[in-house]
């Protein structure tokens, strides 16, 4: 599931709101025994990002949890300087913010709302270096300006009644940059450091 990029937040109850985290796109999931980590792309990360990996491993067999990579400092804010450089970060983190299949069971044509429940629950008993992308129930103006406040990368908007379709780019997940110039379109050409844009949210 992809997200488009928009000049302005939408606004309503038909949407909810988390933080855009600067970080690598990461699927993770375990089958037949085994974890695995995966840009979105399917460029392996589970060697480059093993503490991840291991803790994937605690997952249900047969499992597919969608989320983000993020290094962060000492104070707990997220850089990609460090994710990049990650030997020098405080840790490591996987935040999940969906759940496609839960133990064999397929989850995507379920509204967010349902999948993001299930998640919740489901991060109860995972490793403490997997957490759950915390939602927003606030007005967008509001979160903006903390966003804003505190040097972070942006927010993203979903449809609360979206299912989840792999590849797709139909606006019901927007994201929205604050502190950077906005994205325009699909960019998925380039490089920056040693992620491609298109490993990126």
């Amino acid at each position: 599931m992809l997200c488009l990029a928009v000049p302005k937040l939408p606004e309503g109850i038909d949407w909810q709101y988390e933080l855009k985290l600067d970080g690598y796109r990461g699927i993770g999931f375990k089958s037949t025994g085994r974890a695995h980590l995966a840009s979105r792309n399917g460029k392996d990360f589970s060697a480059r990002f093993s503490t991840i990996n291991e803790a994937l491993d605690r997952l249900p067999d047969e499992t597919v949890i969608d989320g983000e990579i993020v290094a962060v400092d000492e104070s707990g804010r997220p850089s990609f300087y460090l994710l990049q450089n990650f030997s020098t970060a405080a840790a490591i983190l996987f935040y999940g913010f969906d759940l496609p299949i839960l133990a064999g069971t397929d989850l995507r044509s379920r509204p967010l709302e349902q999948r993001r429940a299930s998640l919740g629950e489901l991060m109860d008993k995972l490793p403490d270096s997997i957490r759950f992308s915390e939602s927003f129930d606030v007005p967008a103006a509001e979160l903006l300006e903390a966003v804003r406040q505190q040097g972070l990368e942006g927010v993203i908007a979903k449809r609360r009644d979206s299912t989840y379709r792999p590849g797709d780019r139909s606006g019901d997940w927007v994201k929205f940059r604050a502190n950077r110039k906005q994205e325009l379109g699909q960019i998925d050409e380039g490089t920056k450091g040693a992620g491609r844009r298109s490993d990126r949210p």
